[in-house]
């Protein structure tokens, strides 16, 4: 769950609100197809976008709950000539009062979209991308072989997991997971990253596993993985050091930054 869906949820138990969506777009717009937000009788959760489109859906929406008339079907809302925002382009919205039995529903359906990531590695860095990135579309399963070493209290969006051996858990992650490689000792990300390495040759569905380290760092790993056999194209698909270029600092907020964006450039891959 992300914290957007948390307070869906939250609200919805104190009374009904309305679901809206953006079911399709044409041209420049202010967000993509799928995106939602909730309107409640005095508060909003999440967004379409803002400006007029928003103001005119939160008006409609509100005016349902008031017990006016329901919008009916998908509306289109062409924001140029209609609304008068600059993008020009075409939203369609899909309207739908939401109740307090809806909950479990909403939080399969709303939930789905969220990407999963593989995070080994409980240590400051990792304590910082936990945090960050249950604020983004992913869903964290946080690994370490330690016991004791994650927070009393993690965000929902993330779950936590002790495996010893630490590689052990690779097997068992989501298709289609993100793996961030961080742990507390360099033998612990090699193993790690050997064992995402034979996933991928078996399965191929780790879009992305990033190390982080050095250039020396990788180098090194480089000799060792090519003396268990893995060719230059299989390491490849290993990204170290991680993190977008340019942004400098090694306090672990600025590289767990970095590594988000990093992250959120892979999805247009997906």
């Amino acid at each position: 769950m992300n914290p957007e869906l948390d307070d869906l949820v939250e609200r919805l138990r104190c009374g009904p609100g309305v679901l809206v969506r953006v079911t399709a777009t044409e041209g420049s717009v202010p967000r993509e197809s799928g995106t939602w937000m909730a309107v409640w009788p005095d508060a909003l959760t999440g967004t379409i976008g803002g400006g007029q489109l928003e103001f005119q859906a939160v008006r409609e929406a509100r005016e349902w709950l008031e017990g006016g008339e329901a919008p009916q079907g998908t509306r289109r809302y062409p924001l140029g000539p209609s609304l008068g925002q600059c993008c020009g382009g075409v939203v369609f919205l899909a309207f739908r009062r939401i109740d307090p039995v809806d909950v479990r529903q909403l939080r399969e359906e709303l939930g789905a979209s969220l990407k999963p990531v593989a995070l080994f590695g409980g240590g400051h860095v990792g304590a910082a991308l936990a945090r960050l990135l249950a604020t983004l579309p992913f869903a964290v399963r946080w690994i370490d072989s330690r016991e004791g070493v994650f927070p009393p209290a993690v965000p929902t969006q993330v779950d936590t997991e002790h495996s010893e051996p630490v590689q052990s858990a690779v097997a068992h992650i989501a298709p289609g997971s993100r793996v961030l490689i961080m742990s507390f000792s360099h033998a612990e990300d090699l193993d790690i990253v050997i064992a995402c390495l034979q996933r991928l040759r078996r399965r191929d569905d780790l879009p992305y596993i990033g190390l982080i380290g050095s250039k020396t760092k990788w180098a090194t790993f480089r000799h060792r993985l090519e003396a268990r056999g893995f060719t230059p194209e299989e390491m490849a698909r290993v990204t170290c050091p991680i993190g977008v270029p340019g942004i400098v600092g090694k306090e672990p907020e600025v590289i767990a930054v970095a590594v988000a964006a990093q992250l959120l450039q892979s999805l247009d891959n997906d």
